[in-house]
């Protein structure tokens, strides 16, 4: 590309429809897929699309992604490619924490040397997708476009959860409702007929055309934008309706697979969808790569196990398991005579020294003849011998010994210990 393109990852929020996953780290750093970060899918989508000049803005429990990115992403002084994270900061201007999307970047304008004509590329970092951005760029060129939004059509029944689009056949932007809730105003952004069958879909279902989160902005545009609305500080809400009829907006329209994995029940069955035949997914694409970090472990050894649609990472032994449907992540240690179903276990960020605690402490990972089902297990958790773990029947925000039910799954917190026997 001949344009500049600065590429922004949003990453400055809570993460509080993902906790307790965010409790002890930023949204961007959840594990994902046995191995991977969220924020790997960003970066990699960046990377493969030659858009290597990435800054990913957070705020909250940072450690953990700075360590991961400070690992994994390293480049050759000659290319000019680095992927920087920047927290909010005080400043002489200010010292606010960031107050939204747009004001994160406002905050960091100083930061990215942007001219006039060079383009920002805005992107979620809690999405599963892959996209060739310079697709994006070339219809925001052709158009003639200051804004462009990638957009994907959703069905009626989930429209109140995204920002909301009427295009016209140009593809510009005709009217913008962030997250509409009333059924008339959901039914007046309706995909039309003719654009239906352009993008191959039924009549027979209603669709909507609805934002990802993911825009692309000339500089001096965005730059203006922010400057003259400073009480403006999310995109979505404000900055993007503010600039409606005033320049040219387009939509750019996405087909692929995508997915916000903002909530535990998504980030859930995103991963478990992962170990399908042919998953949506699909992290074997050679020709563009997910990266990250590289821990050089072992190859994982599995002793006698019954296994049906499962995900292992390296680095683990199985000792007689049994299971079904699950992503067993980094450095996972499961004693024998244990049953797994539908459970993502997120492994340990070491082994250790084979030592216990105490007599009554666990070694990091599950012990032997455990019963695990519909189960998010995090990091360097240490579950002991004949746990039983299944959130049937459980309510929704039900709690007990550092496990949570959250949508309907359990959810075993980071560094968590689970003693023998325990029964929940």
């Amino acid at each position: 590309m001949k344009q500049k393109i600065i590429s922004v990852i949003m990453g400055g929020g809570r993460g509080t429809r993902l906790y307790p996953l965010t409790k002890l780290r930023c949204k961007p750093a959840v594990p994902l897929g046995g191995k991977h970060r969220l924020v790997d899918i960003p970066i990699s989508n960046c990377l493969n699309s030659d858009v290597n000049q990435i800054y990913l803005l957070s705020q909250f429990n940072t450690a953990s992604l700075h360590h991961h990115i400070q690992s994994a992403y390293k480049f050759d002084s000659f290319g000019g490619g680095f992927v920087d994270i920047l927290s909010a900061e005080q400043t002489e201007t200010g010292g606010n924490w960031y107050q939204g999307t747009a004001d994160a970047v406002r905050q960091n304008l100083m930061h990215f040397g942007a001219q006039e004509d060079d383009l920002f590329l805005i992107l979620s970092g809690d999405q599963l997708y892959r996209m060739d951005f310079r697709e994006i760029v070339r219809h925001h060129n052709e158009t003639g476009s200051e804004v462009t939004i990638a957009s994907t059509p959703v069905s009626t029944m989930l429209a109140p959860d995204f920002g909301l689009m009427r295009i016209e056949d140009d593809y510009s932007i005709a009217e913008f409702v962030e997250k509409p809730q009333e059924e008339s105003i959901i039914q007046s952004l309706t995909l039309s007929k003719k654009l239906m069958h352009d993008l191959g879909k039924s009549n027979d279902s209603e669709y909507c055309l609805a934002s990802m989160g993911i825009y692309l902005f000339r500089a001096g545009c965005l730059i203006n934008a922010l400057e003259s609305e400073k009480t403006s500080d999310d995109f979505g809400k404000e900055i993007i309706p503010s600039l409606l009829g005033e320049v040219k907006m387009s939509s750019y329209i996405f087909e692929g697979y995508w997915e916000d994995i903002g909530t535990v029940r998504a980030f859930f069955e995103a991963n478990l969808k992962l170990t399908d035949p042919v998953p949506p997914f699909n992290f074997f694409d050679e020709k563009n790569p997910i990266f990250g970090r590289h821990a050089y472990l072992p190859a994982s050894k599995l002793v006698s196990c019954q296994i049906e649609n499962i995900i292992v990472a390296e680095g683990c032994i199985l000792n007689r398991v049994k299971a079904k449907r699950c992503v067993i992540g980094e450095r996972s240690k499961i004693g024998h005579d244990t049953e797994l179903e539908n459970v993502v276990i997120m492994g340990g960020d070491a082994y250790g020294d084979g030592t216990q605690d105490s007599s009554s402490t666990p070694p990091i990972g599950i012990g032997s003849n455990c019963v695990i089902r519909n189960t998010i297990i995090d990091k360097n958790a240490r579950i002991g011998d004949n746990v039983n773990i299944d959130p049937l029947n459980k309510n929704h925000n039900y709690a007990k010994g550092g496990i949570v039910v959250k949508d309907g799954i359990a959810v075993v917190v980071k560094n968590t210990t689970i003693p023998d026997n325990f029964k929940f």
